[in-house]
């Protein structure tokens, strides 16, 4: 199997083209956004072209599937609301690129997906959670976006694409590229990280209410002002998970939304993203109810109404250990002495796919430790050594009992 590095970069180049957008190479290309569906269509096209069949769920998941059963690959091709070229996207196309190969060798088949909603529009990686049944169509379609719109209506925008469900029974298991979203590799000059395990993560939405009023006339002792409630609610939590984290744990307030949100009105409701990853399942209950105590706290000291949204999550995922020795395999060819194993501290649809099949993940280095940014960026060599692990990887599996 022999890959073409200037096929594979002129794909992941033009998937880019949907959606660019700041500078560098960024990327806006929410799920279902008008760019989304068009790269979905674009990619299907690629499949068809590569002699896979192409299959759409009614999420949007975007299948090209080998002949008979095959190992399943890709990742997700939807962006953050201001992303990077590579988030995702590496993986689908670096499995497009794989299977193209594989089908030019005459094998092993090798199927490709590309997943929706990864990047959490509507939850924690809706499209694969929908798909390894963590959610039913049902749950998902009442799940909204910070605007108020819900999956549901949204995914309206692919259905167009959709031929049917996919069954997971087709495939010996999955296989991940991600770039990094770390500073590891890059820091060490490392080419190629082997994934060792996933961190869980849980996320849910918390609510103040308190009573809108005037900014001007509303002395301070009489406020029931939302945002000070959740400024006082971060400032305690810090505090209060200190003794129960380690230096791996990570938690996150990254959305806010404030009503009425004007500058002379004290803001009688405040609804915030509280979100926290490790590697321990007991450490993230623990971690739940340290957050759950700690706004009831000062819901109540500061004369809120607290209200808690749904909890989403996943569990702590380990990798394949066959899946993973290959990968290994395929590292110490491609990149002797330069690879090494490593935790992955972000998410991915990996850990939803867990739930169905083996499965295993493989980084490559991001300059600087940076995404979620337009800045995102990987030298392109390193991009090409991860595909050409990718392809040592399907072919140490065809030899392995």
């Amino acid at each position: 199997m022999q890959i073409n590095p200037e096929r594979f970069l002129a794909d992941l180049h033009t998937l880019r083209s949907f959606g660019a957008a700041g500078v560098g190479k960024g990327v806006v290309r929410p799920a279902y956004s008008d760019a989304d569906v068009a790269a979905r269509q674009w990619l299907a096209q690629r499949m068809r072209d590569a002699g896979l069949q192409v299959q759409v769920d009614a999420m949007g998941n975007l299948f090209g599937l080998a002949d008979g059963r095959s190992l399943l690959m890709g990742s997700h091709s939807d962006s953050q609301p201001e992303g990077g070229w590579l988030d995702g996207a590496l993986g689908v196309i670096s499995a497009l690129e794989v299977a193209r190969a594989a089908a030019e060798a005459g094998g092993p088949a090798v199927s490709v997906v590309s997943f929706q909603d990864e990047e959490g529009r509507f939850g924690v990686t809706t499209g694969s959670a929908v798909w390894s049944g963590h959610l039913t169509l049902a749950q998902a379609d009442v799940l909204t976006d910070h605007t108020g719109i819900a999956l549901g209506d949204a995914r309206q925008s692919v259905a167009v694409m959709v031929t049917g469900d996919v069954s997971p029974d087709q495939f010996t298991g999955f296989v991940e590229l991600h770039i990094e979203q770390g500073p590891t590799l890059d820091e060490s000059g490392e080419q190629i990280g082997v994934v060792t395990d996933i961190v869980g993560i849980r996320d849910m939405k918390i609510t103040f209410d308190g009573q809108q009023n005037h900014a001007g006339t509303t002395p301070m002792h009489l406020r029931r002002d939302a945002f000070q409630a959740v400024s006082a609610f971060n400032a305690a939590l810090n505090n209060r998970l200190r003794n129960v984290v380690t230096p791996q744990t990570v938690w996150t307030i990254g959305h806010v939304s404030l009503h009425p949100n004007a500058s002379s009105i004290v803001p009688g409701r405040a609804v915030f993203s509280m979100q926290w990853r490790d590697a321990d399942t007991d450490r993230l209950a623990r971690m739940e109810q340290i957050i759950r105590d700690t706004a009831s706290e000062i819901g109540s000291d500061q004369g809120m109404t607290l209200s808690f949204g749904p909890m989403l999550g996943l569990e702590p995922v380990a990798m394949n250990e066959r899946l993973r020795t290959a990968l290994e395999a395929g590292a110490s060819v491609i990149a002797p002495e330069n690879w090494r194993t490593m935790p992955s501290g972000a998410l991915h649809d990996a850990t939803n796919v867990s739930r169905l099949m083996s499965v295993a993940m493989l980084f490559v280095p991001s300059i600087g430790g940076v995404s979620h940014t337009f800045e995102e960026d990987t030298a392109e060599g390193d991009l090409v050594a991860g595909v050409r692990v990718l392809a040592h990887a399907v072919n140490h599996l065809e030899s392995m009992p």
